[in-house]
């Protein structure tokens, strides 16, 4: 026998919705299968859900169209702060400069590392102690590093701080659609349920058959389990097989 399956999808419980509300258009008060307060609770969730919906996706998309920029603007940051301290440690092997000069960046003095620059967190810290760092040096007497200079950099990094600000926005608008959705869902499945146990309620006296049959037309929706699926399908080719 097969069993009632609520909508899991933001699609299917739309589709569940605008069934009942065509049936509350088309059929006089009297023969239907739900009250007349689930028929107003459904008119009034329905611009919501849907306006939800649209919502959720506009903010996911948005976030997802500007990703792939996004990506490029950390990678060049990274890139150029890397190299700068790649230069930085190249010059110190030279004896160019003194390895104390590291200190001024953060950097501990004994060692020719690169600083961890994998997350977006990193690449903010360092960041600003490197600028920071190289501007303090070269105010004391230091000489700039060139290829790449400081001010191209600095240029790369307030790109990446820019977009790691419209970005977290971005999040926070996907954030404040999913709570929305999240709420809205729970109350759709909700009313559904509701809806459903109302219109099966309403044909309870007919036979089984033409009570589902019936309940399907209000968008109830019935699914074969696993083990009946593969009974049927026996049943049907042993039909066959007799018939032949």
């Amino acid at each position: 026998m097969p069993y009632r399956r609520l909508p899991n999808t933001d699609q299917a419980r739309m589709k569940a919705i605008e069934m009942a509300l065509e049936k509350g258009k088309r059929t006089a008060y009297s023969e239907l299968a739900f009250s007349q307060l689930t028929l107003n609770k459904l008119q009034s969730l329905y611009p919501n859900l849907s306006n939800c919906i649209r919502q959720l996706q506009a903010a996911k998309q948005v976030q997802f169209d500007r990703s792939n920029e996004y990506g490029n603007i950390f990678k060049k940051a990274k890139l150029y702060l890397s190299h700068f301290v790649q230069v930085l440690n190249f010059a110190i092997q030279r004896e160019e400069m003194k390895p104390a000069v590291r200190e001024f960046y953060g950097l501990r003095p004994n060692a020719l590392d690169v600083p961890p620059l994998n997350l977006e967190k990193d690449v903010l810290a360092w960041g600003e102690r490197i600028i920071q760092g190289e501007q303090r040096r070269c105010m004391q007497g230091g000489s700039a590093i060139y290829s790449p200079s400081i001010a191209l950099v600095k240029v790369h990094y307030e790109n990446f701080k820019d977009a790691f600000q419209h970005q977290k926005i971005l999040q926070n608008n996907t954030d404040r659609a999913s709570f929305k959705m999240k709420d809205i869902r729970e109350q759709a499945d909700a009313l559904i349920q509701q809806l459903w146990n109302e219109v099966e309620a309403h044909f309870e006296g007919q036979p089984y058959e033409i009570r589902r049959e019936k309940a399907a037309q209000y968008g109830v929706v019935y699914v074969y389990r696993q083990s009946e699926l593969k009974r049927m399908e026996a049943e049907k080719l042993q039909i066959n097989l007799n018939f032949n």
